[in-house]
């Protein structure tokens, strides 16, 4: 995701599904000024990966939340996405 021209920073992770019990969601932080649909993103990820690991959900946010020593903290993303039950 972070290779389309209006993405930023973007995270991909897990979050429950009542049918496959996960399923990968993504969370996007666009370019200043830029603008692309959800759509748009899953179908730039649909040449590089199969279908099943594409996203079923896009969420465009203003800013990821990090670790003090600056990585994603997808465990913040899962619990807010996803519920308690995806940590």
């Amino acid at each position: 995701l972070m290779g389309h021209p209006a993405v930023a920073e973007a995270a991909v992770f897990a979050v429950p599904d009542p049918r496959w019990l996960e399923r990968p969601m993504a969370v996007v932080v666009l370019r200043e000024g830029a603008s692309v649909e959800p759509e748009a993103l899953r179908e730039y990820l649909s040449g590089e990966f199969p279908r099943w690991w594409l996203p079923d959900r896009v969420e465009f946010i203003e800013a990821i939340p990090r670790t003090s020593t600056g990585k994603f903290q997808k465990s913040v993303l899962r619990e807010q996405y996803g519920g308690a039950s995806a940590s």
